[in-house]
């Protein structure tokens, strides 16, 4: 695994292109509005980055959190790069944050979806490997521009989570 991919799979963890088919294919949760479901949706990403922020890669239970959060794909995609990483002894430091998070489109209630436009700060991450050398691309966008894709989940704490995770072009752009 190169130090970009490792990377990349950590800090973006980038969970590939395909649109993930629904668990179950129910309506989105009982929300009033799409603000309602849209709100219950950032609440869900952003416990998705403190949980990543708290990930430590040489205690494997760690990992939890972030697998708690995140279905299909993108679950499979961080189970694989977490063990990966943990199994060559990474290690990672620094926090990730989260500045802007906003809605796109309107919720899908048929599909169970809904997506949100992120920008990403992980300019004060760091992964290293067991001899200390960075693991990070020295060309990594420490402002990342994501697509967050969200499937219906009534059994999670906010009624959604995180089933695919990609780069973004487009308004609202990440300086």
């Amino acid at each position: 695994m190169t130090a970009a991919v490792l990377s990349g799979m950590l800090v973006l963890g980038l969970a590939g292109c395909t649109q993930p088919e629904p668990a179950d294919p129910t309506p989105t949760p009982a929300f009033s509005s799409d603000e309602e479901a849209f709100a219950a949706a950032e609440k869900t990403y952003r416990a998705y980055v403190d949980a990543l922020n708290q990930v430590d890669l040489s205690d494997p239970e760690t990992f939890e959190a972030v697998f708690d959060l995140t279905t299909g794909e993108a679950n499979s995609d961080f189970r694989k790069s977490f063990s990966a990483l943990h199994a060559d002894g990474m290690t990672v430091s620094g926090d990730t944050s989260a500045p802007t998070v906003e809605p796109l489109g309107e919720a899908s209630g048929e599909l169970g979806t809904i997506q949100l436009a992120v920008c990403l700060d992980v300019s004060g991450v760091e992964v290293t490997d067991s001899s200390g050398t960075s693991a990070v691309d020295p060309n990594r966008v420490d402002v990342q521009s994501l697509l967050i894709l969200m499937s219906s989940a009534p059994e999670s704490e906010f009624g959604w989570l995180i089933a695919e995770i990609d780069g973004r072009e487009g308004e609202p752009t990440c300086d």
